[in-house]
């Protein structure tokens, strides 16, 4: 199992873009035969800060989620470019 957070600033602008964007990603991300877990927010009182929790089975499943239309459509060549800044933290479980 392949857990981690993806935490991302936007400019706060960009928030109603930004959570279109992520809305699809997310939908799209669920339905993937590999994807455990996509759960996106917005941080409680900063509409500029977004976290995502992903959970894939296994290394394959990330890498056909990271090669599939919709990550290139409304990650990496959507929210992706109006980024700020990024931090990915890979988390190892308990159970």
């Amino acid at each position: 199992m392949i857990s981690f957070t993806v935490r991302m600033k936007f400019a706060e602008a960009d928030h109603d873009t930004v959570s279109e964007m992520l809305r699809k990603l997310t939908l799209a991300s669920r339905e993937e035969p590999g994807c455990v877990t996509y759960v996106a927010h917005f941080v409680d009182g900063d509409a500029a800060t977004v976290l995502i929790y992903e959970q894939y089975v296994d290394e394959a499943a990330l890498d056909a989620h990271q090669k599939s239309q919709h990550f290139r459509e409304y990650g990496a060549e959507g929210f992706y470019r109006l980024m700020r800044a990024q931090q990915i933290k890979y988390l190892d479980a308990i159970v």
